[in-house]
């Protein structure tokens, strides 16, 4: 019989009633499935905190409710966001819509190049996306509204997209066709804008919502004050109508009460189990997340991710901010083909296309190294993260016409360099990504080569 982990028992109970529980022992069922229903809250604050409400961190982009651009491709020193792509400047809107909604512009821009902003809410549910794939290149207003606004959008907003939670993040990406290309780019930041609903409709604004103590968070405090920060993100996303049993069996272990966790009425033992579960869970969610082979149906809308408590804590730890499959597709590399870890320090790998097996895209495609522990993108002297489709004229073939992308330490030699991502010191892990995948890439008629071992 196949042995059931801690989060695949956690993850069936969530569609089961919960049964009265008497000890800790009995609740740790229940523990589990909180833990993988609150994991992608928390990892997603770690990256809300540190671009909107920690001024002078080194991620900082700017308040909340302002939308903030970054006139340049991720690196390294960008460590915000595990996985980050390194293709398209972002830009950065991170939501609190308790007041008021808020009203998106984006620029038209030209045909031909790739631009979406990604609406996310405090699930890490990509509850809509505004820009080519779903607008076109056309530009317009949009309104974001969160769980709690009753009132109608004024003339001239293009579509309206409704938040389940009171805090979201908007994840604008931008296509740059090359360096040369950055000042188009920048161009069409300047463009895009932000105001509250108010101010957009020219009414007199709401009261301001009640101030907030936004606790600090880490990677550490998220393994040291887990459930802590867990039961304070909960006050700001409702239970979806399918979660209402199970939110309120939560209350059994103290979350959601609307005090401090943990609460004085809960039992020591309790603390110490939730304590456990959580770090045990956190340790399968890691070893999960190296047998990923493809995002698919890790990132979706609230109806698509529904009961799907374990995938969306995969995403969130594996790539956060992940696009639903029609928006991008992401095959992902973290073993070989005989299923064990990439380390750069013991193998040269490769991936090998013919003209016939490249990625099939109608935006771009790209291929980017990370550092297999930090899944941060890796620095080396090239200062090169990816191979993207807009490098393709100057990647060299090899003899039989087909394109190999070298993926090692040491350079392969002067006149295959322009094929070579480098990797780190270590563990690698490579990530492919699919922007406005076709449809034999979605249905599975198209296959993502394997990494091959090179010596």
């Amino acid at each position: 019989m196949k042995r059931r982990t801690f989060l695949q028992i956690a993850a069936a109970s969530a569609i089961v009633p919960i049964l009265p529980a008497r000890a800790a022992d009995d609740l740790r069922p229940l523990a589990g499935q909180a833990f993988l229903y609150t994991y992608p809250m928390v990892k997603n604050y770690l990256s809300l905190y540190q671009y909107a409400l920690e001024p002078g961190g080194s991620q900082y982009k700017g308040p909340l409710n302002t939308l903030n651009n970054v006139a340049r491709v991720f690196t390294p020193a960008d460590t915000g966001v595990i996985t980050p792509n390194s293709d398209t400047p972002y830009s950065f809107l991170v939501m609190d819509l308790r007041a008021e909604p808020l009203v998106v512009t984006l620029p038209a821009i030209e045909p031909g190049r790739y631009y979406s902003m990604q609406l996310v809410d405090l699930y890490t549910q990509n509850v809509a996306y505004l820009g080519t794939r779903v607008d076109g290149n056309g530009g317009g207003d949009f309104l974001i509204a969160g769980p709690s606004w009753q009132g109608e959008a004024p003339k001239g907003v293009k579509r309206v997209v409704r938040l389940p939670t009171d805090l979201g993040l908007g994840l604008i990406r931008t296509q740059l066709f090359g360096p040369a290309d950055i000042e188009q780019v920048k161009a069409i930041q300047a463009g895009y804008k932000v105001q509250p609903l108010s101010a957009y409709a020219g009414t007199l604004a709401p009261a301001a919502a009640p101030a907030v103590a936004w606790p600090p968070i880490s990677d550490e405090a998220m393994g040291k004050d887990f459930w802590a920060l867990a039961d304070f993100l909960l006050q700001f996303a409702p239970p979806q109508p399918w979660e209402q049993e199970m939110r309120t069996g939560f209350g059994k272990l103290g979350l959601g009460a609307g005090t401090t966790w943990p609460p004085k009425n809960l039992a020591p033992e309790t603390v110490a189990m939730m304590n456990d579960a959580a770090k045990s869970g956190t340790e399968e969610l890691r070893q999960d997340v190296l047998k990923l082979t493809s995002s698919d149906g890790l990132f979706g809308t609230p109806e698509e991710m529904k009961g799907k408590y374990l995938e969306r804590a995969l995403g969130a730890l594996g790539g956060i901010y992940g696009n639903s499959s029609e928006e991008a597709l992401y095959p992902v590399y973290n073993v070989d083909g005989n299923g064990n870890v990439l380390d750069a320090t013991q193998h040269n790998y490769a991936l090998r296309f013919t003209k016939d097996t490249l990625p099939p895209v109608n935006a771009f495609w790209s291929i980017t190294m990370y550092d297999g522990v930090t899944q941060f993108l890796v620095e080396n002297p090239l200062h090169r993260y990816l191979i993207n489709s807009s490098m393709l004229p100057d990647l060299k073939p090899n003899e039989q016409g087909e394109i190999v992308i070298y993926l090692q330490r040491e350079s392969p030699g002067p006149e295959l360099e322009s094929n070579w991502l480098p990797a780190p010191n270590g563990r690698m892990s490579v990530v492919m990504r699919l922007y406005l995948p076709k449809p034999e890439a979605l249905d599975g008629r198209w296959k993502q080569p394997p990494i091959e071992i090179r010596s």
